[in-house]
């Protein structure tokens, strides 16, 4: 019995040496490679997140069908929902392949990226332009004046949204051993973004930004166009996960360690 454990130790510890060079030795290349990729996710998604929270006073329509929900038609929407979606796949594909702490890492650096570019903003505002400036004063304030409540209020949706959405995606991740990428992109994505819909609708109402014969309308047609780009983007989510896997030699819920 005495030799059987000291042969499984003597194999444990070989693997263990084997897992290390190979971790370390063999393929640094890679290492710094998967560094740059997850810089260039990381970079997109501070992008992203910081233009929606600038942009989202504009609103649009798209009419693909003659429905009206509580008086809102499907779809009326603010121009910021458009890289929303983004900010979800990216931290998506990063939970898949970096792990969660790299994603709540990313989250965490977003939220700090978006108060840091509204304090610019803040600031701006408040000094006054020159008689002959392009964009005089009331200009600069209408389109940027109310960005600190509105913004404020969408970084608590954002912030609630993200760190549930990773999470869940984990939960799911765990549950089916790595297998099902579908089911934890979608679940996880349709969750979080109700959650971030609900919340930043319901402060722009309270802060009366929003009517709140509007809130019905606005909270379903956003949610179910942003369940609609959830089920569009999940291929492109399949063909990034594939791209890492071969690139990597990673087995299925296998995670690369950059650190």
């Amino acid at each position: 019995m005495v030799c059987i454990h000291k042969r499984f130790d003597k194999l444990k510890k070989r693997n263990d040496l084997l897992y290390l060079i190979k971790d370390n030795l063999v393929n640094p290349e890679k290492k710094v490679l998967a560094r740059k990729i997850y810089l260039l996710l990381a970079s997109l998604f501070i992008t992203s997140l910081v233009v929606s929270n600038l942009i989202f006073q504009k609103f649009f329509y798209w009419y693909p069908f003659n429905i009206e929900i509580f008086g809102e038609k499907l779809f009326q929407l603010s121009v910021g929902i458009l890289p929303y979606p983004i900010t979800f796949l990216i931290t998506d594909l990063i939970s898949e392949i970096y792990g969660k702490k790299k994603a709540n890492q990313v989250v965490t650096v977003g939220i700090f990226a978006a108060v840091f570019s509204i304090l610019i903003v803040y600031v701006a505002d408040l000094t006054p332009a020159i008689p002959n400036s392009p964009v005089d004063n009331e200009i600069f304030n209408r389109v940027f004046g109310s960005t600190f409540i509105a913004v404020l209020a969408s970084m608590l949706s954002y912030l609630f949204a993200q760190y549930i959405d990773i999470h869940i995606y984990h939960f799911w991740k765990k549950l089916t051993k790595g297998r099902m990428l579908w089911l934890r992109n979608n679940f996880s994505t349709f969750f979080s973004q109700f959650i971030d819909t609900f919340t930043i609708i319901f402060l722009l109402c309270v802060t009366n930004v929003l009517q709140w014969d509007q809130f019905m309308g606005l909270l379903i047609s956003g949610f179910l166009f942003k369940v609609l780009v959830a089920l569009i983007d999940t291929p492109f989510l399949y063909i990034g996960v594939y791209a890492f896997r071969k690139k990597f030699n990673l087995k299925i819920n296998e995670e690369i360690n950059i650190d």
